[in-house]
């Protein structure tokens, strides 16, 4: 499998401006361990992508890059 590295990831904690550290408090887990998440060394848990686009307000798709539209999508009734 190729290395996957989430430019998002970076990209929208930056517009928050936001720190590695205060992400990995939020998330419980290491700054060295968001850090591989952003570059791509460790691979993003589904359940780290959720809490972090609820986090944002945006959508798992736009993290990972399958999307350029950051509103999350609706929830279907």
């Amino acid at each position: 499998m190729s290395k996957i590295i989430f430019i998002n990831l970076r990209n929208v904690r930056e517009d928050n401006d936001l720190k590695q550290r205060q992400l990995a408090d939020h998330l419980g887990c290491s700054q060295k361990t968001y850090s591989d998440y952003e570059t791509g060394k460790t691979h993003v848990p589904v359940e780290i992508l959720a809490v972090l686009s609820k986090y944002y307000g945006t959508s798992v798709d736009y993290l990972i890059e399958l999307t350029d539209e950051r509103k999350p999508y609706p929830r279907q009734k």
